[in-house]
């Protein structure tokens, strides 16, 4: 018997028998290697893919900065919140409560100068003809 208990229990060591380890009372235990700290981290929208995909629809062999995406990010937003809110004005004046394309499509006609604004237009057009026949 007085062998079997040697066998289940941990060898001691040092003068006064303490833990190895170095842990002390105060210590905290490590995480799982998979597990996250911390709470739930705050999920950051970005157009980076899209900026991407399209960066290399156009230019396969050239890449982006970090910082060349952060500004191309911030002026997607900028627009992207410009119309948003020209829309809404117009939806306003019509006295309606959802925005519709024809909402967008005008906001688009207002904020974006010339042919940039028709070459919108088009590719709005054809994504909305996809988007109803699907």
């Amino acid at each position: 018997r007085e062998q079997q208990t040697e066998m289940n229990m941990p060898a001691k060591s040092g003068a006064k028998g303490g833990k190895t380890g170095g842990k002390g009372k105060g210590a905290k235990a490590k995480t799982p290697k998979g597990a996250k700290k911390g709470g739930k981290r705050k999920s950051v929208r970005t157009w980076s893919l899209y900026i991407f995909k399209v960066l290399k629809q156009v230019h396969s062999d050239t890449g982006i900065s970090n910082k060349a995406m952060n500004i191309m990010n911030s002026f997607i937003n900028d627009v992207f919140d410009r119309l948003a809110t020209e829309a809404s004005k117009l939806s306003k004046i019509n006295k309606t409560k959802t925005l519709s394309s024809r909402e967008i499509q005008t906001a688009v006609r207002l904020m974006l100068p010339g042919e940039l604004a028709k070459h919108a237009m088009s590719e709005g057009t054809k994504a909305v003809a996809k988007y109803t026949s699907a």
